[in-house]
């Protein structure tokens, strides 16, 4: 099992990520607390839809902050 800190696991994502695709068990650590496909589900699952394309909310942002 293959087990990173937070924000090494930012900077080795893609390794990660390929590792984890190939069937390895990947742990990532925050606050010295493992965090679980289970929490982040949890979490994700409280969490709206988005319900427009990611340029579409870009430029709402954008365009609601210039006026």
């Amino acid at each position: 099992m293959s087990t990173a800190n937070l924000a090494d696991a930012k900077a080795e994502l893609g390794e990660l990520v390929a590792k984890a695709a190939s069937g390895e068990e990947v742990c990532i650590i925050r606050r010295s607390r493992p965090i679980s496909l289970a929490m982040l589900r949890a979490h994700t699952e409280t969490m709206s839809a988005q319900t427009g394309t990611a340029g579409d909310f870009v430029r709402t942002m954008r365009d609601d902050s210039r006026h």
